[in-house]
């Protein structure tokens, strides 16, 4: 895990390792990481104006959606719901000045909604500045799944300018504990990350601003900022709710520990197709738009879609199971006494080819035909190699040595870091500047850490 990492990175990371690592101890059982959000099935949003900022130290007026009367953020709030709820959406508009415009909220995904109150648009009702009572849509959460939210008026500049999120309907029965996507044993996972995906071009924040409009021209679209979450990185690596980002409160910072199955709500809420390409594994595809992938009725989810970089089409989700074991490296991750590590088991008792959680002695989810296999190569001399960030001073997981001074300091507990990012390299920067734009960190770190 030698990467070339410089000043720039290892000071923007520096407050990813304070929230997730850090704290980090003894595990005693492993917690579930669910998506923050909030949860119905009523909700009352309110469209405001805010400015959000980017790594590079740009500050642009959006239009967001607000929980209440609180700021607004970007994305609007990731609504929680469960199959089968009677979910009501009241909408506010509190957009005011001479930009001020009518808004709506569509709910692509779903049936049978209604609107009511404001007045009729060409899609929905829309709610505008000065309404005494806000639109109330209301629908029933017919299917589980990942679906958008977002502006049904004037789209081509609302939704640009922030009005959207993340509406998550939770399967009958979903449980805390034993989560699904589905309601299936193929949709099980033990976390899950939301990976929204949108861009933006300044100069249409900027005409708006400054009372010009009119000015907008759509067919010079020219995106330079690209976000996950609402971020551009590296800030989609610092803490969620950080102080200094108040109307990007959600961050995109996935941890796992070997064996345990991700689920990755990948959403294109952009104008682009962006692929997202995930190191370390491939995915399985597990549902598009909200709808699982079935080979027909009564057959289960299919899971032969298999792949390394996920291309959501604009305004499309796909959900994908990850999962890290490091099968297949052809030598022990967790090092032997041959590489100075300390000797431990690779018992199979299931024989599925991993050593099973909670044998003592055991790490879990090893592969087990490469246990006792040699590091393949003799790593250089320290003076030899610029050692980055996220080098914990060995090549094994959980192994930790010595750094020289100023180098390392990200990864105390020896975890492996893979870049997730668009293959897109443009999208890479932040307004031309490297790094950032749509690139996150997926940290693995052993079974004996905590994940907050």
């Amino acid at each position: 895990m030698q990467t070339t990492l410089n000043t720039l990175w290892k000071r923007m990371f520096f407050v990813a390792l304070v929230v997730f690592l850090a704290t980090a101890g003894p595990v005693s059982a492993a917690p579930k990481t669910l998506i923050e959000g909030i949860t119905g099935p009523t909700f009352n949003l309110t469209a405001t104006a805010d400015h959000i900022g980017t790594t590079d130290g740009g500050s642009y007026l959006m239009w967001l959606f607000a929980d209440g009367v609180g700021r607004g953020q970007y994305p609007g709030p990731t609504l929680i719901v469960n199959e089968g709820d009677l979910v009501t959406v009241n909408l506010t508009n509190a957009i005011s000045g001479p930009a001020t415009e009518p808004v709506s909220i569509i709910f692509p995904g779903q049936t049978g909604v209604t609107a009511e109150g404001g007045a009729a648009g060409l899609i929905t009702r829309e709610a505008s500045f000065g309404d005494a009572l806000p639109v109330k849509y209301q629908f029933v959460a017919e299917k589980p799944g990942t679906y958008l939210y977002h502006s049904g008026t004037h789209m081509e500049l609302q939704v640009e300018m922030g009005l959207l999120g993340v509406l998550i309907v939770r399967p009958a029965g979903f449980s805390s504990a034993n989560p699904n996507a589905y309601g299936s044993a193929e949709s099980a996972f033990d976390r899950e990350y939301l990976f929204l995906i949108t861009e933006m071009d300044p100069v249409i924040h900027n005409l708006v601003e400054f009372g010009r409009k009119n000015e907008i021209d759509n067919t010079k679209y020219w995106a330079v900022y690209w976000f996950l979450n609402g971020r551009t990185a590296t800030d989609d690596l610092n803490q969620a709710h950080a102080p200094w980002l108040p109307t990007q409160p959600y961050n995109c910072s996935p941890l796992i520990h070997p064996g345990e199955k991700l689920l990755m709500r990948v959403v294109n809420a952009g104008r682009d197709l962006h692929p997202f390409h995930h190191h370390g594994s491939h995915a399985d595809v597990i549902a598009v738009n909200g709808r699982p992938a079935s080979s027909g009725a009564g057959q289960g989810i299919d899971l032969a879609r298999s792949g390394f970089t996920i291309t959501a089409v604009p305004g499309q989700t796909v959900d994908a199971i990850f999962q890290w074991t490091g099968k297949g490296l052809n030598w022990d991750v967790y090092g032997t006494p041959a590489d100075g590590r300390p000797a431990h088991d690779c018992v199979d008792n299931d024989g599925d080819g991993f050593a099973d959680p909670g044998v003592a002695g055991n790490n879990p989810f090893e592969y087990c035909p490469d246990h006792g296999k040699a590091f393949p190569v003799v790593l250089p001399e320290t003076q030899d190699v610029l050692i980055g960030a996220f080098y914990a001073g060995s090549p094994f997981l959980g192994g930790v040595g010595t750094l020289p001074p100023g180098e390392g300091g990200l990864n105390p507990y020896g975890g492996f870091s893979y870049m997730w990012h668009s293959h897109t390299e443009k999208e890479l920067t932040n307004f031309d500047i490297y790094p950032g734009g749509l690139l996150t960190m997926l940290i693995v770190v052993p079974w004996s850490v905590d994940i907050p």
